[in-house]
């Protein structure tokens, strides 16, 4: 073939494909930071001086890449991965979900039993009612790893602490201030013109007001307003996270373990939500596993793509404690055993302004 063929060729061949993320990195490469603020704006990642880009694998809100300029300060974690116990499975009568492939008792034993005694601890707890005007407040410590996208390497993150208020009704501004994070996003955008509050001089940045609040960035009356019978919570889970995630039950637990994380809910939607969590295929239990504050606890994990996510509960009380995400296959996230992703939650409580820390919490 001659060089005016090769041209002729050329031109009749449509051009490249650009290279795209494969849906699991989307979902790894979305900002923690930005996970509650409700904004429609399209976002855009800013290279930082390394090219280091966050991968806050919990983050199941908004999506948003955060570049971490100048590098991350943590190092690299290979945590060693738990020990899985030997589970029976539990073979059960066939409820089809809309959108996925719930079966009763889908999960192990050991699982169903975990998430059945997290349930009753949930449903004992006392219902807040707070007022339309007034916050939830969650205090939490997070880490989170960045990947270097000249060298592939991946850093987490030191643990630190995180707070959020956020508006029970979702109709007032709310706040995130997290160590080593400042507000600059609202002092930009105030001076573009936005409605948005003016700078906090403690460093918080605003969050949106809730312009419709849902299963994505959900608040204290959108979760009172579900089901608490667990068949018809999880049938809507998987109908209105329909075509999400890697697949429909990755999808379905890791909705369930956004709605659990940061947020407060109604001691029955509380109980719903962790009796629906052990009707999803491939939940699995973790004899020991560790929160981002170093308590141990036992856990109920989903593995998909190579990742494990795993809700960690305190052995005896059964309470929440917090996520951890871990590799558990070498492969385009890293090596196994890397912990990519990690939080602890410290206390909830309701409070009356956006900022004001409580002077006793409840986690």
């Amino acid at each position: 073939m001659n060089e005016h063929e090769r041209a002729e060729l050329a031109r009749l061949l449509p051009p490249p494909a650009r290279p795209e993320l494969s849906s699991d990195r989307q979902r790894l490469l979305r900002g923690h930071l930005m996970s509650e603020i409700r904004d429609t704006k399209p976002a855009r990642a800013r290279r930082g001086k390394l090219g280091w880009v966050a991968i806050p694998a919990l983050a199941g809100g908004l999506a948003l890449a955060m570049v971490l300029p100048g590098g991350s300060d943590g190092a690299a974690s290979k945590a060693p991965l738990a020990q899985q116990q030997n589970e029976q499975q539990v073979q059960g009568e066939q409820q089809p979900a809309e959108g996925g492939s719930t079966t009763l008792n889908a999960a192990p034993v050991a699982a169903v039993q975990l998430l059945t005694q997290a349930a009753d601890t949930a449903a004992g707890k006392p219902d807040p009612k707070p007022g339309k005007n007034q916050f939830v407040y969650v205090d939490s410590k997070v880490s989170f790893a960045g990947t270097n996208l000249a060298t592939g390497e991946t850093k987490i993150d030191a643990p630190h602490r995180r707070q959020i208020w956020l508006s029970v009704d979702g109709s007032q501004w709310g706040v995130l201030k997290e160590e080593g994070k400042s507000g600059k996003a609202g002092e930009a955008a105030a001076k573009e013109g936005d409605k948005r509050p003016a700078p906090r001089p403690d460093g918080g940045l605003w969050l949106d007001p809730a312009k419709k609040p849902s299963l994505g960035a959900p608040t204290y009356n959108y979760l009172a307003g579900l089901p608490t019978d667990p068949d018809a919570l999880l049938k809507k889970i998987y109908a209105e996270t329909k075509g999400q995630g890697r697949t429909p039950d990755q999808q379905a637990f890791t909705t369930i373990g956004d709605l659990l994380r940061e947020q407060i809910a109604p001691p029955a939607v509380s109980a719903a939500l962790y009796r629906a969590a052990a009707k999803i295929p491939g939940v699995t239990s973790v004899a020991d596993s560790v929160d981002a504050s170093g308590r141990h606890g036992v856990a109920v994990a989903h593995e998909e793509s190579g990742l494990r996510t795993e809700w960690i509960f305190e052995p005896k009380s059964h309470e929440f404690l917090g996520e951890r995400e871990v590799v558990v296959t070498d492969g385009e996230f890293g090596k196994a055993g890397t912990v990519v992703g990690h939080t602890a939650v410290l206390g909830r409580s309701i409070t009356d302004k956006p900022g004001d820390e409580p002077k006793q919490t409840n986690a």
